[in-house]
Order: C-alpha cells, then sequence, then structure tokens
C-alpha cells in the first residue's frame, strides 16, 4: 500500500482492470444463477460464459427497485435474488420502499474502507460516525468500512446533538461520518455551548448531496469535507479523493450508465441512469439499476487513481427522491394521502431550508378541517420516518405534470 493509494488495484491500467472484470464475471453471473432462484428465472437462457464484455453485458436486462420490491413482495424477504436464505446473514435491513437487504460477507461488505481511505482517514484514527444504525444499513455501512482500517468508531448515530459534542470533547475525534448537513448541526450547537470539538479536521460524507457552499464553510471551520455515493443495496459505488475533481468508481463493480429506463448505454459524458454489477457472493446483483442519474468524466483523476470518473449525484431518474440521506419514494407519498380521503391532490415538494432538506406536503382538499394540516404531517412523518409540514394549496392549483415528489433543490451552489 503506498501512502497515496490503498491499495495497487487503484493505479493499476485501466484495460486490465477491464479485462479482468469480465474475465470474473461469467463465473459470478454462473453463480447468481445457481445459487438465487429469483436470477436464474431472471437471467433464463442466458449462458453466462457468453458475457465477457460491456456490449454483451447490456444485452442482459435491468433489474431496477420497482421490480426488487415487487419480488420481496411476492417472496419474502429477498425475492429468491440472495444467494441464502434469511437466517444465513449477520444482519438484515429494511429501508424506505420497504427494501430488505442482507449484510454481504468480509469485514468491509460494503467496500466503504477504501473512500475513508481517499478521505485522509487512517488506522488508529477515531471516528464519530454520525449516520443512523436503526433499522437501514447506513452506519452499518461507514461502521464496517471505518474499522476495517483500522480505525476505531464511536457510533453516535442520529439525534441528541449535545451528546454528540459531548462525546467529541471527550474522546477528541479526528474525524466526522455521516450526512453532509449533520456536521454543520454538531457544530453549531458546539458553538452555542463553547464547547471545543476542534478535533474533526476531516470528513466522509454520504447519503445526501454536499452542496459547495457548505464543503466551503466546513473547510473555513477547519474540516476538509470528502464525500462518497453509496446506496443500501450496493455498498459505495463511488467516492471523492480530491474536492470538486469527480468521483472515482470503486474496485470491484462494473459501472454502466444507460438511457434512463432501458438498458441501454448512453455516450461517455452523457447523462443517463447508473447501473451497477457487483461481485458479492451472498447477495449477487447484476445489472441493478440504481435510479440515479450521473454521466463519467473524461480522463483520469489529478490524484493517480485510475478507475472511471462520475461527476457524482445528479437526481433520480425516477421520482424516489433521498432526503437526509433516506430515500423518500412516490408509493409512500400515496400511503399518506390515501389516509386522508379529504386530500384529493398532494405533490412533496424537497428543498432546502438553510443547510438542510427539508419536506413541504402540499394538497388541494375541499372542505378541509384546520387539523388536515397537522394530521397530514404526522402521517408524513410516521410513514417516510423523516419530519415535515403539510401546506394547503388553492383547488386546481398543482401542476397536472404527473409529479408526486418535486426535488427543488439547487445542487449548484
Amino acid at each position: 500500500m503506498s501512502n497515496h493509494h490503498f491499495d495497487r488495484l487503484e493505479g493499476q491500467d485501466p484495460d486490465q482492470r477491464e479485462a479482468g472484470l469480465f474475465a470474473r464475471l461469467p463465473g459470478q453471473i454462473s453463480h447468481a444463477m445457481t445459487n438465487a432462484p429469483a436470477w436464474a428465472d431472471y437471467l433464463a437462457g442466458v449462458a453466462p460464459d457468453a458475457i465477457r464484455d460491456r456490449a454483451a453485458l447490456a444485452d442482459l436486462p435491468v433489474l431496477r427497485k420497482a421490480d426488487l420490491m415487487a419480488a420481496q413482495e411476492k417472496t419474502p424477504p429477498f425475492g429468491g435474488f440472495a444467494a441464502g436464505d434469511a437466517s444465513s446473514f449477520g444482519r438484515i435491513f429494511m429501508s424506505p420502499g420497504p427494501i430488505w437487504e442482507p449484510q454481504g460477507e468480509g469485514d468491509d461488505p460494503w467496500s466503504a474502507a477504501r473512500a475513508f481511505y481517499a478521505a485522509g482517514f487512517r488506522a488508529g484514527d477515531i471516528v464519530h460516525n454520525a449516520l443512523a444504525y436503526q433499522m437501514t444499513p447506513g452506519g452499518f455501512i461507514l461502521d464496517h468500512g471505518a474499522r476495517a482500517l483500522g480505525c476505531a468508531v464511536y457510533p453516535a448515530g442520529v439525534g441528541n446533538t449535545e451528546a454528540q459534542v459531548d462525546a467529541i470533547t471527550a474522546l477528541r475525534p479526528t474525524g466526522y461520518a455521516g450526512t453532509p448537513d449533520y456536521l454543520k448541526v454538531i457544530l453549531d450547537k458546539a458553538a452555542e455551548l463553547d464547547r471545543d470539538v476542534s478535533s474533526l479536521t476531516k470528513a466522509l460524507v454520504s447519503g445526501g448531496a454536499l452542496f459547495p457552499s457548505l464543503r466551503a464553510e466546513y473547510k473555513s471551520r477547519g474540516v476538509d469535507v470528502l464525500q462518497a455515493y453509496a446506496t443500501a443495496d450496493l455498498g459505495v459505488i463511488a467516492y471523492e479523493a480530491i474536492a470538486d475533481d469527480g468521483l472515482i468508481v470503486n474496485e470491484d463493480m462494473i459501472v454502466e450508465i444507460v438511457r434512463p429506463g432501458t438498458g441501454t448505454p448512453v455516450a461517455d459524458g452523457e447523462v443517463g441512469e447508473l447501473v451497477v454489477t457487483t461481485f458479492k457472493q451472498s447477495y449477487p446483483l447484476i445489472r441493478f439499476g440504481t435510479g440515479d442519474l450521473s454521466a463519467t468524466l473524461p480522463g483520469r483523476s489529478s490524484c493517480g487513481r485510475t478507475n472511471m470518473r462520475l461527476k457524482g449525484w445528479m437526481g433520480r431518474a425516477d421520482q424516489r427522491t433521498k432526503v437526509k440521506g433516506m430515500f423518500v419514494d412516490p408509493k409512500q407519498i400515496a400511503e399518506v394521502v390515501a389516509r386522508h380521503p379529504q386530500v384529493a391532490r398532494a405533490r412533496l415538494v424537497v428543498e432546502r431550508s438553510g443547510d438542510q432538506d427539508a419536506m413541504r406536503l402540499l394538497f388541494e382538499a375541499e372542505g378541509a378541517g384546520p387539523g388536515l394540516a397537522d394530521a397530514l404531517a404526522d402521517s408524513l412523518r410516521e410513514i417516510t420516518k423523516l419530519g415535515g409540514h403539510a401546506e394547503q394549496a388553492d383547488l386546481g392549483s398543482l401542476p397536472n405534470d404527473g409529479k408526486v415528489i418535486s426535488d427543488e433543490r439547487n445542487y449548484k451552489s
């Protein structure tokens, strides 16, 4: 391992990396079809040994979250796509949707250690991990990655900010891990309480957009922040090594960018949906559609890592939207509305309030009582597990454009 790279894989010749991945792919497809019954059905008629390049891979169907959710509903918990039953996994998680996810194999099941290393973390660091540990795998993704690197982890989770400030004051962690905006909550609370949290000098953030203004503020407060792009199903897909130099695709996965709603790869640099193939044995995912939009960047990173670079998260190919590190699905908004028959139409607006994500449920209702907005806000919190408020709109004022969720955050500032 060099001082600059996690391991030799990061600096290998791109053609060598590509050849190695596609030499392994037929075996991975065969493993999935043999050990996970849903993959045998989904890829029926496919000859694994024939899938040895990107053109052949592009002929396989894309498995999207909606397909996975339907399969899991029919055959719980994993829809037949895991290579083992529920009792064979160390942990089982539930993400909004709901989607059930098993914890994969190894000390770093979601391949997060590489992202920590690129963000400047090293063995012996203490990491204050403020990503949620309850139900969803987010906290564990970062926890395992940091510990695999040799760091000690304080599992702070989310909330009880004053106690988190106390922990930082006592433990003197060198780094923060969690969502981008919660770090500001912690720093602001520490300033309010006149507590010294200057031990925090670096951060790896995920689960939300790192806005340029927020990164600049953290820099002015002595914290260098880099980000990782991860999903509950796949783990860390890409990560930053240098701010604003693109996100470098993780090793041991094949990333494609396809035209949304299809499986057809787009031209280099064109925006499309991220589709990922992994080599995990216990939970093999082949051409898994993330629903997230991105595009490739030309050339290599100036840090010397040679893998494909992504522009970063550029929105959703569907209306499923990430808020404070948690996905909110149109199906959940429909469930909120179904609880309140007075509501004729509704639209969830996701925006920024200061430096934090905020949700506003606009609704149309005829003859609504004064308590309807509060009742809708309560339902929104119960179903999405996220706070927001509801606001009545004039009848006929909501756009008739098919949108259930409107993401109105500005990702450029």
